[in-house]
């Protein structure tokens, strides 16, 4: 990492690897921000991080934030590195189909760790330096789901629910703090997970939305350009 320009943004994303987190990463980058990407495999990470705008300033952490001790390192190594953290996107997700009658402990295991016990640990260790530094920003990639599942989605439309109840609750106690946050809810996205659960035959790729068009609202807030939308759910629905 290249010396550090006190007066460039620090902005944390998961789910960097691939998507609609590796399109926020490059957007940010773009815009200045010094990125640190976070998720499972380091060289995804790495591959996102060499095509990104001057690759030597930003940083790859390999972790799943899932788990509560590496979500933790994430915030403490940023801040080590850094300083301070102006914004969280938390774009790292997971998807596991199942029926209501086929879902399984693991499943509801996976899902809320994944979607929301993540996010969660990410968030509650940043507070105390976006309290410090009076401010931050944090992005949550949510889903229409949440409000019109597909059948199979019993487990991961619920736990993505938690991440706009997440927002709500921090414009609610970041308020006197200067801390805002948003949900992005999306429809069909065209990524891996979701050709994991559905062929081109039941959602076609016109119905799909590309990953960028996400990442460009989620950077907008994360930048400080949708204020106006802090404590809301921005939907976006599939073409």
């Amino acid at each position: 990492m290249k010396e550090r320009d006190m007066t460039q943004p620090i902005s944390v994303v998961t789910g960097a690897g691939s998507g609609i987190g590796a399109a926020c990463a490059r957007m940010l980058a773009e815009r200045g921000h010094a990125v640190v990407l976070v998720g499972r495999r380091g060289d995804k990470l790495e591959s996102v991080r060499a095509s990104m705008t001057d690759p030597a300033r930003h940083l790859a952490m390999p972790a799943d934030v899932a788990d509560c001790a590496l979500a933790y390192g994430v915030i403490d190594r940023t801040i080590e590195a850094f300083g301070r953290i102006d914004a969280l996107v938390l774009a790292a997700g997971g998807a596991p189909r199942a029926t209501i009658d086929a879902t399984t402990e693991a499943i509801l295991e996976e899902s809320f760790r994944t979607n929301a016990f993540g996010p969660a640990f990410m968030v509650t260790r940043a507070w105390p330096q976006f309290k410090a530094q009076r401010g931050g920003r944090v992005v949550f990639i949510s889903t229409l789901g949440t409000s019109d599942p597909f059948p199979g989605f019993f487990a991961y439309a619920a736990s993505k629910s938690a991440v706009e109840s997440f927002t709500r609750s921090i414009k609610a106690e970041g308020q006197s703090i200067g801390v805002k946050a948003f949900s992005v809810s999306p429809g069909c996205v065209e990524t891996a997970a979701l050709r994991n659960n559905f062929p081109e035959s039941v959602i076609p790729a016109s119905r799909a939305l590309a990953p960028e068009v996400i990442a460009e609202i989620a950077v907008a807030c994360a930048c400080g350009e949708r204020d106006a939308d802090h404590g809301s759910v921005i939907l976006v629905p599939s073409p």
